[in-house]
């Protein structure tokens, strides 16, 4: 009987990460005028560097203002990116906050010489944060692994992106460089 029932649980839990829908990390409010998305790799610096130095200015007088939405897509560089960017969209209650937190923390982390150092760091760093996911559900799930891959491919086809980050407004390029005065012109503009 208990074994029956330890199966049911199993199975009944694997549905519900397999049937799970996985969702856009968005943050701001989906009736926003503009809207931003942010093609980024978890692994890079640059990313990391645009969320502690843009982004909260960026929310502070866009997102939270209700003028703006900023949708973060995955375009993992490497291995590692791979699977970090399938942990943040494992928990679709979480996930921005997870995904804040490893590029806040990238250094706690993206450590080790192997795939594997690298994952295991991850790993205990998301056990560290408190984070309450299935790490090897989350890194071995074909439907999450699929949703990061083709935010990359949409990405290098449709806005030609072959570096991170690369930020798209309302459907057009960001070219200029980033940081906040450059894009706070752009912005200003389409208010």
């Amino acid at each position: 009987m208990n074994k029956v029932f330890l199966v049911l649980i199993i199975f009944f839990n694997f549905i519900n990460i397999a049937g799970a829908e996985t969702k856009r990390i968005i943050s701001g409010k989906e009736s926003a005028k503009i809207t931003i998305i942010a093609y980024e790799s978890l692994t890079c610096s640059h990313c990391a560097t645009f969320h502690k130095d843009v982004y909260p200015k960026l929310k502070r007088e866009y997102i939270d203002t209700g003028l703006a939405k900023i949708e973060f897509r995955h375009f993992p560089l490497d291995i590692a990116a791979l699977n970090a960017s399938k942990i943040a969209q494992c928990k679709s209650d979480q996930s921005l906050e997870i995904l804040e937190s490893l590029f806040s923390n990238q250094q706690a982390w993206v450590k080790g010489n192997t795939v594997d150092e690298i994952n295991n760091n991850l790993k205990k760093f998301i056990e560290k944060e408190g984070f309450e996911i299935n790490f090897d559900n989350c890194i071995n799930n074909k439907k999450i692994e699929d949703f990061v891959l083709n935010d990359r491919i949409e990405g290098a086809k449709k806005f030609k992106i072959n570096a991170t980050p690369t930020i798209i407004i309302n459907g057009e390029k960001f070219e200029k460089s980033l940081n906040y005065k450059n894009l706070k012109k752009s912005l200003e503009k389409m208010i």
